[in-house]
């Protein structure tokens, strides 16, 4: 008989529950990985809400922190016993898309209608942990192509410290990344949930010196001070287009991350740029976008509008561990809570509904 582990699985909309299932078999290019940390990612929600279509049964979650436990015959290079962490994104980068730069859409394809979670593409992407296959809030999980996925935990670094690598920082940073940010820019970054916050320390160290946060809740704000704002604008207190113009003296800023996924802010990330400046979009979109005519520059104002989904593999792992181990940038204060895996439906209600201050949860199995 297959020994078992506990896993969390979506049934149905509205209902992720805590069941046995067999703990992986392991092929040549795979790697088990015993789970020490993990979290609750927004798009978790998404999927608890039946917005984002999984089977039913699925493992959730897709931000691994865990131990070695045992290795595919072809995976070289790793260790039974080793700390490592994975990407969200697990690509085998053997697709067109992987070997031509973009191996975040590893497996994407587009299709010609029908509805498919991303209208016109069939966006499964690299993103397999959870979505796929069977993710990482379980006690065990099974990394896929893990020589290309696995990258190995310095010792001197705390499960908490590295938590937000394989998602949360990746996307933030992207998102910084794509708003072509030049020393000395202005930037706003709209929405300071993690991921927003994680843009703004993103955007701090591609060199920005003025940066600009937007949010309705003044504790996620006073975080982002934190993390390299030097400006906060609360939305309900004023109209932060008409704030960051003020604050540019008209100009308006060189670029604007919108790390939400809302209508209004991704208008309102058009609407504050400079001619010729850049949207960065990170959210993830329910619905059709309208771009205004008038910010828009009707098409011809040099815009970039650049878009991400959070960059995975174990070289991108690297360079954010090399961040974190540098102390550059300390995100321990994201986390601001812990569950075992044992309550991880009650961890959910708390993360769904955003209470007692949540930004993201520890769950230890």
């Amino acid at each position: 008989m297959a020994a078992m582990m506990k896993a969390a699985v979506f049934v149905e909309p509205g209902r992720i529950e805590l069941v046995d299932k067999p703990i992986p078999d392991v092929g040549p290019n795979d790697a088990l990985i015993k789970i020490t940390t993990t979290t609750i990612c927004g798009t978790d929600v998404h999927i608890l809400k039946g917005e984002y279509p999984v089977e039913k049964g699925l493992t959730v979650g897709h931000e691994p922190v865990g131990v070695i436990v045992k290795l595919g015959s072809a995976v070289q290079g790793y260790q039974e016993g080793q700390r490592v962490i994975a990407g969200a994104i697990c690509p085998n980068f053997n697709s067109y898309a992987a070997q031509d730069g973009a191996a975040s859409q590893d497996g994407s394809y587009l299709v010609a209608s029908g509805r498919c979670g991303c209208h016109g593409y069939k966006l499964t992407a690299g993103w397999r942990f959870g979505n796929l296959i069977d993710g990482t809030q379980a006690e065990y999980v099974l990394v896929p192509d893990a020589q290309g996925n696995l990258a190995p935990v310095p010792d001197h670094l705390t499960d908490e410290e590295v938590l937000m690598c394989p998602d949360i920082m990746s996307t933030g940073f992207v998102g910084a990344e794509n708003a072509n940010i030049k020393i000395g820019d202005t930037v706003v970054v709209f929405a300071q949930g993690p991921i927003g916050l994680c843009a703004t320390a993103g955007a701090k160290l591609r060199g920005a010196t003025t940066i600009i946060t937007v949010d309705g809740n003044d504790d996620r704000l006073a975080v982002s001070r934190k993390l390299g704002a030097d400006v906060t604008i609360n939305f309900r207190n004023a109209d932060p287009v008409e704030e960051i113009l003020k604050l540019t003296g008209g100009k308006g800023a060189d670029s604007a991350i919108e790390a939400l996924g809302t209508q209004i802010t991704f208008e309102q990330a058009l609407r504050c740029i400079r001619p010729g400046g850049t949207v960065s979009s990170l959210g993830v979109y329910s619905e059709d976008l309208r771009i205004p005519l008038g910010p828009f520059g009707a098409g011809l104002g040099d815009h970039k509008i650049n878009t991400a989904l959070c960059p995975g593999g174990k070289e991108r792992m690297r360079r954010l561990l090399n961040v974190v181990g540098s102390g550059r940038v300390d995100l321990k204060a994201l986390v601001t809570h812990e569950y075992k895996l044992d309550n991880i439906v009650e961890a959910y209600d708390l993360f769904a509904n955003q209470r007692d201050g949540v930004l993201k949860i520890a769950i230890k199995p």
